[in-house]
């Protein structure tokens, strides 16, 4: 398993690039149902199979209703090639947030535009906006990963998150997300990965 780092292509106060995608069961959620009246949001790059992403998978769960208390969002999407990686079908990723106990949306981007939009390089991939849809927070849950670091604990992104609600700054440098690289159709990995 390879180790892709994050791109940290979107800049502090870069406004959240616009989506409406489905879930797994076809239901669309668009950014704006996301942070309308909510403190931020958190948009998550996931996938079912990658073990960056699996190990982390129930700690996602708990923070995201964390956070959902502390009137931040939470949505998870999927941009890996379902095609050439089956595992990671919208049929799939149902059962996969279901049995992680993720109660946000977890959306199809079926297209890969809306991860190439973030500049999303691997899962998983963290970014933290505002409730005026500005990133104020780009990089990784916490320094754990799989085999090594012990249990996720979220540290990072909750550092970030009580930033946030304290209106201050989250102070850099950002240590990059890092996991498997978005599977992306062939022929169609963008200029940044490369």
């Amino acid at each position: 398993m390879a180790e892709v780092p994050s791109t940290f292509h979107l800049k502090t106060g870069q406004s959240a690039p616009d989506f409406t995608l489905p879930d797994g069961k076809g239901t669309s959620t668009t950014l704006s149902s996301l942070i309308e009246g909510r403190m931020g949001l958190i948009v998550a790059f996931v996938c079912n199979h990658c073990p960056f992403v699996v190990h982390l998978a129930d700690a996602l769960g708990t923070f995201a209703k964390e956070c959902e208390k502390r009137g931040v969002s939470f949505v998870a999407i999927s941009s890996n090639d379902a095609e050439n990686y089956p595992a990671d079908s919208p049929e799939n990723m149902v059962r996969f947030a279901q049995s992680s106990g993720w109660e946000f949306p977890y959306l199809y981007d079926g297209s890969q535009m809306v991860a190439k939009s973030y500049a999303a390089a691997c899962t998983p991939d963290f970014y933290l906006f505002n409730g005026d849809g500005r990133l104020t927070y780009a990089g990784q849950f916490d320094a754990t990963r799989p085999g090594r670091g012990g249990s996720p604990t979220g540290d990072d992104l909750r550092g970030a998150v009580d930033d946030l609600l304290a209106s201050r700054p989250t102070p850099e440098p950002w240590y990059p997300s890092s996991g498997c690289n978005i599977k992306w159709k062939p022929g169609e990995s963008p200029d940044y990965f490369d």
